[in-house]
């Protein structure tokens, strides 16, 4: 179903400060989870759902993005923009503007990836917001709802009227409204929480009569952290059925092994990512993902992400320890 005339804008500005030192040498949208990087994951879902043009609003490391992009979805039509100042999810959309061709948008976070019913999204359509229930939602922009429209949008409110949380999908039928918002927002300098916000700018539409709907998100991984990022990890794999098989080690599924990864002598799994090019030997792995290079030996690892071309090395004890005893092992 394609969409045709409909630009997916897709910020991928932000440094990833929350999964560093990962991010000091890898663009987060590019840190793999469940068998390839983030940004493969938000982008083979658009083009499942016929989205042909991306416009992608890059900053740090944006040059490996563009790379990494171009070199995978090339047969798309691609634009980057560059935000050089991070000044808010508003900010980035904005700069979008003269990129996103002037028919509907679609902004689809570059760090979270979503899991929904995207057969509602058609150009003439409603508007329509990506949303979930959330245990706190201090921590998010909301959406207040009145006879299943959007009346009312806040961006992490102190007393929250309202449990449903934006998740970072947002279906735009009217964007020469959305960036009239945006430009009027950011001329005069209309903030919340120190950024120019997308929440702001889609409350002003409301405001002018724009008519926007709710779109439950049924599945949400959020990979800003190394916790969230495992838990997405864990979560993608558990709903993925391919089964592998490595003569002389263990593999316990669910599990992503690239087809030239090195796998010898080891116990791989359950939930563990295996990139390109990483080297596992004599050791013991679960709940963990491995960055392409990387080299694993004679250890045991458990919720852990080792970045591209490390070299995590331990090794092995045997013990023989008697009652009342105490062992210190360094």
């Amino acid at each position: 179903m394609p969409l045709n005339g409909v630009s997916a804008i897709i910020p991928v500005a932000g440094v990833g400060s929350r999964l560093r030192p990962h991010t000091h040498t890898v663009p987060k949208a590019l840190i793999n989870v469940a068998g390839k990087p983030i940004l493969a994951h938000i982008l083979d879902d658009l083009m499942a759902i016929g989205v042909r043009r991306l416009v992608l609003v890059i900053g740090h490391m944006g040059d490996r993005i563009e790379g990494f992009v171009r070199a995978h979805y090339g047969q798309l039509d691609l634009v980057f923009v560059e935000q050089p100042e991070r000044l808010g999810l508003g900010h980035a959309v904005h700069l979008a503007e003269s990129a996103a061709a002037g028919g509907p948008v679609l902004i689809d976070l570059g760090d979270t990836i979503l899991q929904a019913d995207f057969s509602r999204l058609k150009v003439g359509g409603s508007s329509l917001l990506g949303v979930r229930e959330v245990d706190d939602p201090r921590r998010y922009g909301i959406v207040e709802l009145k006879d299943g429209r959007v009346v009312k949008l806040t961006e992490k409110p102190e007393h929250p009227t309202s449990n449903l949380a934006i998740v970072g999908f947002y279906f735009i039928q009217d964007s020469a409204l959305l960036f009239e918002c945006l430009r009027e927002n950011i001329s005069k300098d209309v903030r919340t929480k120190g950024e120019y916000q997308l929440t702001d700018a889609l409350q002003r539409m409301i405001e002018r009569g724009a008519v926007m709907e709710p779109l439950p998100i049924d599945a949400w991984f959020d990979c800003g952290s190394p916790e969230t990022l495992l838990q997405a990890n864990r979560e993608l794999l558990d709903r993925q059925t391919q089964g592998t098989s490595i003569p002389g080690s263990v593999v316990r599924p669910p599990v992503s092994i690239a087809p030239d990864a090195v796998i010898e002598n080891s116990i791989v799994g359950p939930h563990v990512t295996v990139a390109a090019g990483a080297s596992l030997k004599s050791c013991s792995v679960k709940n963990s993902i491995i960055n392409e290079n990387a080299r694993v030996e004679d250890i045991l690892l458990d919720a852990s992400v080792i970045g591209e071309n490390a070299l995590v090395r331990g090794n092995f004890k045997r013990l023989n320890v008697g009652d009342s005893s105490e062992v210190e092992l360094s």
